[in-house]
């Protein structure tokens, strides 16, 4: 009974992996796809994309340059770097701590806030015209493959 269980660990866990590796397969492909929309119409990355947005979204409009590495899965060098960018196009603009002095804070600008609104909206259809319609984005990806797998996922999700 033992070595039973240990195949179906083992058999769960092989699934899990190819679960995992199908989603991710095609959250690459919608993130280059997305990124690629974006710098030809609008001259901004989708990691630039989604940094202003994040800045957007709290109140005060801005984040300590860690805090954004890590909500976007940067380490804090590429997100210095990000800032760097991000001020140089005047989407945003980096501001220090007032209680401390060493804490570097991203802000949103003026010109971060105008594009965000203008690409609001574009940006929402095409990520739904990507989601919808899959076969005809990635044909190299196989939308039954992906239902399932994102089946597998919440399964193990969900214990």
């Amino acid at each position: 009974m033992h070595m039973q269980l240990d195949e179906n660990a083992g058999a769960s866990s092989e699934a899990a992996t190819v679960a995992w590796s199908t989603v991710a397969a095609f959250a690459s492909a919608v993130d280059a796809d997305l990124d690629k929309w974006l710098a030809a119409r609008y001259r901004v990355g989708l990691t630039e994309f989604r940094a202003l947005t994040f800045l957007r979204d709290v109140s005060a409009k801005e984040l300590r340059v860690s805090e954004l590495a890590q909500r976007l899965g940067l380490n804090q060098s590429s997100a210095t770097r990000l800032v760097s960018r991000l001020e140089a196009k005047g989407f945003a603009y980096r501001d220090v701590c007032e209680d401390d002095g060493r804490g570097v804070y991203a802000v949103l600008g003026e010109g971060g806030e105008g594009l965000l609104r203008e690409v609001r909206e574009p940006f929402e259809e095409r990520v739904r015209d990507v989601l919808g319609d899959v076969s005809a984005h990635f044909p190299h990806l196989s939308a039954g493959a992906l239902d399932g797998a994102l089946e597998d996922v919440r399964s193990f999700l969900e214990g």
